[in-house]
């Protein structure tokens, strides 16, 4: 079987002998090749046309940023960037600029803590074998329009068919929950929630990034958060998000996650949640991600009369959860991620001015 080839680049000898060891461990895999920064990061790339890289953002010479652009403009290659847990903004600008995915680092210094993250680099590593980079490449432009395309306008309404939009994403599920949001610069009459894989101490910085380019109220959430018209809640990583309704009004709950639940933010766990409370009144959508995670919950969400959608292949940069949602045979649309936000307005009956 053909190996997954992978160039390491960081500026530190022993993350570079570290990263390097735990993905020799993968069967499928290969590393030809390091680099100790940017420059001579880009050269490997080139000269030896890796199927994947991993990145590190702070270097010397050229930073991570600059050597990401230059590698997607010049040579698109799959991207993983590895980095210090408070480099959180940083890390968000990197999946912009079109990295695939990202691992938080223990700490910023040269240490054996280095060594938890081989999970979770096997795991995203192994992503990779099912990525579709031309899903990359279509966000990239969607991303560069994105900047420049006005907001749909919405015609003034209190109405909507849906009381609650539940999102479900995974590897490559940020820069698509950016293009839906940015979407709107007016808030819809409509609750929204999403679970999105991600680690502790990422989300809240995650929510910010998103509220600042929508006009929805955008937080993560906090157990006992009111779900309301307006407001996007996001799941924290590491914990599940459920609801509770009390007194009339549906009530935020944040939970540890149960030991079934393979991965966190469980999109199960708030779809089937969702749809005990709202029944009909729910739209679930199924983004791009790995593994399948959302699918018993699309089922949960359409047995109670709710919508489902789903991400297509052809945007999503990992088909799994979308292919997975498709097979149960209960997706009402299917569609592309630029299409998306027009699609979500469509179910819900509101109008365009």
């Amino acid at each position: 079987m053909k190996k997954v080839r992978i160039v390491v680049i960081d500026d530190s000898a022993y993350n570079r002998r570290t990263i390097t060891k735990m993905l020799e461990e993968i069967p499928e895999v290969e590393v030809v090749g390091y680099a100790v920064n940017g420059e001579e990061g880009i050269r490997r790339v080139i000269d030896l046309t890796p199927d994947l890289v991993t990145l590190d953002l702070e270097m010397p010479k050229m930073d991570g940023f600059t050597t990401l652009r230059i590698i997607m403009n010049s040579c698109p290659t799959p991207v993983i960037v590895i980095s210090a847990g408070s480099d959180d903004e940083k890390v968000f600008k990197a999946l912009e600029l079109g990295a695939v995915d990202f691992i938080a680092k223990p700490t910023r210094t040269i240490s054996d803590e280095l060594l938890k993250i081989q999970d979770d680099l096997q795991k995203k590593v192994r992503s990779v074998f099912n990525l579709n980079m031309a899903g990359i490449k279509r966000r990239e432009a969607l991303f560069s329009q994105d900047a420049a395309k006005r907001p749909l306008a919405i015609a003034p309404t209190k109405k909507s068919q849906i009381d609650i939009i539940a999102i479900g994403a995974s590897t490559g599920g940020p820069p698509a929950l950016q293009s839906i949001f940015s979407a709107f610069d007016t808030p819809l009459p409509v609750a929204i929630v999403v679970s999105q894989h991600m680690p502790p101490g990422f989300t809240k910085a995650f929510a910010e990034r998103l509220n600042r380019t929508s006009g929805f109220e955008i937080k993560e959430a906090k157990d006992g958060d009111t779900v309301s018209p307006g407001r996007v809640l996001i799941a924290p990583g590491g914990r599940n998000l459920i609801f509770n309704r009390l007194d009339g009004v549906v009530i935020a709950r944040v939970v540890d996650p149960l030991p079934e639940d393979k991965y966190v933010p469980s999109v199960d766990a708030m779809f089937a949640s969702c749809a005990k409370i709202y029944g009909s009144r729910m739209l679930a959508v199924v983004l791009t991600g790995m593994g399948n995670d959302g699918s018993r919950g699309v089922r949960a969400a359409k047995a109670a009369g709710g919508g489902v959608f789903a991400e297509s292949d052809e945007s999503a940069v990992v088909f799994g959860m979308p292919r997975e949602a498709i097979a149960t045979g209960l997706v009402d649309r299917i569609t592309t991620i630029d299409k998306m936000s027009c699609e979500i307005l469509s179910y819900c009956g509101i109008q365009r001015r």
